[in-house]
């Protein structure tokens, strides 16, 4: 590790940046900022704000369909935007890094760690001897905490876990010793544990190679101890930046206020409060503030006047007519009631077994009642997606005993009574593999309709319509294709195809983890009100702040085998077993207030 790097001025300068649709229809517009060295920038907001599409602005990128129409992009003085050919393919990765949300579809299945290592840095840098390379990619993986031996340096991608595959996407970033990094939602996918060891890991990079960076982001609770500042964005305009500790004491933007609302925290059960309405889609902003339809203080001059980013006060800018000066109230909020699990048990498991080419889950036992959540906590190769995917009759190779409404359940959904099939539904963890992208979202949605129900015609289309409302979507979506939705929109779309087929139980895995906190705290409402119909929920997750606002009780797995069982609050108030300790205390805290 190099010593810490401190340059004066700023790597990252973006003025008056514009990126528009076809039309001259803006996506971003008046964007503005600066990035120092070592320092790490939080950018927020929900799903469909413009976050992706400023993040790879920076590196000279837009989406098909948009164009950067305007503005300046400066990297350690050179003019991004300005760049062509040789120069900016060079530019990224050299000069700009970035780090994909996915690394399971970012990095070549076909190569080999080493190989892709290697193949990265003679890109940029051919000319660099065969000794050197070598060098610099072993100091690279001690530098992200990974092994730098030849047996590490062997192996594929799928060799990995999902942290292992994180860390090497970081040292491709970082491998190039670029000046600016931009990561895009880069723990979204991984347990609290692997989580914190990532972050911890890209400050330490960050700080020791005086590299600026840009963090994307939907949950501000992840970038509570990460970040320097953050900069909130709505409906493609910054609407606030300030320092951390500033933004969780005393936000003043009514949006940014809102977010916070909507972020559960495992330190405290509370109602968590979705923002009503939708962010505006480009071509579609209102006059005014585009923030003011679903804003409770806006005034007659928010419907005519568009307020612009300006300082509030020192290191503190917010672009609204009546921000907030008063600090967030510090204690706690009130308690949000659990709901009682309906008589009986509709779910039994007994000493189920699972093997794949080595068992993986080893004598598990549970039980969920009417109207419970029963949540699956555990990290990365835990057993807990294996579990679900037993339980919905999607498993092989499967041992024990299934028992749903008291009588016995095949462990294959083929071999289960028809007539029950659509009782019990899962929702996958990753909507881009789990919705054909040659059928409408309509067509989506009407299928299991027509399957389980015979409905069809206008009785189908009213009841998509219904059921996109339920889960926070707006009509005009049913006529689209997924790739026109972003994922946390796609994701959406996943629960409303279960939750149209009426089921009594549903197997929820990681489904929260690709949605913004205010569509979350939505989801995680509606839920909890079906749970008040009956409805019984298994929730994986690997979020405790969400198991806080929506389980009963709490199962925690540690390779293949349950350590902890008990109430939310016994095992996440006042856990027993090691791992469940280091679990919670692994988990994010937003430490509101002033």
């Amino acid at each position: 590790m190099t010593a810490a790097v401190k340059i004066a001025s700023d790597v990252l300068q973006v003025s008056d940046l514009r990126v528009e649709l076809a039309g001259q229809v803006d996506v971003l517009a008046d964007v503005s900022f600066s990035l120092a060295a070592g320092e790490i920038v939080g950018l927020v907001g929900e799903s469909g704000s413009g976050k992706t599409t400023l993040a790879t602005a920076l590196l000279r990128h837009a989406r098909q369909g948009a164009r950067i129409t305007g503005g300046h992009i400066a990297v350690a003085g050179q003019a991004v935007l300005e760049l062509e050919g040789e120069a900016l393919r060079l530019a990224r990765g050299g000069l700009v890094g970035y780090v994909a949300q996915d690394p399971a579809t970012a990095l070549n299945p076909a190569l080999r760690i080493g190989a892709l290592l290697r193949e990265t840095v003679l890109a940029h840098l051919p000319k660099l001897p065969g000794d050197a390379v070598q060098q610099r990619i072993q100091e690279t993986l001690v530098d992200v905490g990974l092994p730098d031996d030849a047996a590490f340096l062997r192996r594929f991608p799928h060799q990995l876990s999902g942290g292992q595959q994180q860390r090497v996407m970081l040292a491709l970033a970082f491998v190039l010793r670029p000046r600016l990094i931009v990561l895009d939602e880069p723990t979204t996918a991984l347990d609290v544990s692997t989580q914190a060891h990532v972050l911890d890991t890209l400050k330490r990079l960050c700080r020791g190679h005086g590299v600026a960076a840009l963090y994307v982001t939907h949950d501000l609770a992840v970038v509570r101890d990460l970040v320097d500042r953050v900069m909130v964005m709505y409906a493609g305009r910054l609407v606030e930046v300030t320092g951390r500790e500033r933004l969780f004491s005393a936000p003043a933007h009514p949006y940014t206020r809102a977010l916070l609302a909507a972020i559960p925290d495992i330190a405290r059960r509370q109602p968590l409060q979705a923002i009503a309405g939708h962010a505006p889609a480009p071509g579609q902003r209102p006059a005014g503030c585009a923030f003011a339809p679903r804003c409770a203080r806006r005034r007659a001059e928010c419907a005519v006047i568009e307020p612009s980013l300006s300082a509030l006060d020192a290191g503190h800018q917010v672009a609204c007519l009546v921000p907030h000066r008063e600090v967030l109230p510090r204690g706690d909020v009130a308690v949000e009631s659990v709901t009682a699990p309906g008589e009986g048990v509709l779910l039994e498991v007994q000493g189920l077994d699972v093997a794949y080419d080595r068992q993986v889950l080893f004598d598990v036992s549970l039980q969920v009642a009417p109207g419970e959540c029963l949540a699956l906590v555990g990290e990365s190769g835990s057993g807990k997606t294996s579990l679900a995917r037993a339980i919905a009759g999607l498993g092989e190779n499967v041992q024990g005993q299934l028992r749903y409404g008291g009588e016995p359940l095949a462990f294959s959904a083929r071999q289960r009574d028809a007539r029950l099939r659509h009782q019990i539904q899962y929702v996958f963890q990753n909507p881009y593999r789990a919705l054909n992208p040659c059928q409408t979202i309509a067509q989506t949605l009407s299928a299991p309709l027509a399957h389980f129900f015979g409905v069809r015609g206008d009785e189908a289309h009213r009841r998509v319509e219904a059921v996109l409302a339920r889960v926070s979507l707006p009509a005009r979506v049913a006529g689209l294709y997924p790739q026109s939705l972003s994922g946390g929109e796609r994701q959406r779309v996943a629960i409303a195809r279960a939750l149209i087929c009426e089921p009594r139980l549903l197997v929820c895995d990681e489904i929260t983890s690709a949605l913004d906190v205010s569509v979350q705290a939505s989801i995680l409402a509606l839920l909890r009100g079906l749970q008040g119909e009956g409805l019984a929920v298994l929730f994986v997750t690997h979020d405790l702040g969400v198991v806080r606002a929506i389980a009963d009780r709490v199962l925690v797995l540690r390779r293949g085998r349950v350590v902890e069982e008990g109430s939310v609050e016994q095992v996440l108030g006042w856990p027993v077993d090691d791992y469940t300790r280091t679990l919670v205390a692994h988990s994010p805290r937003l430490h509101l207030g002033g």
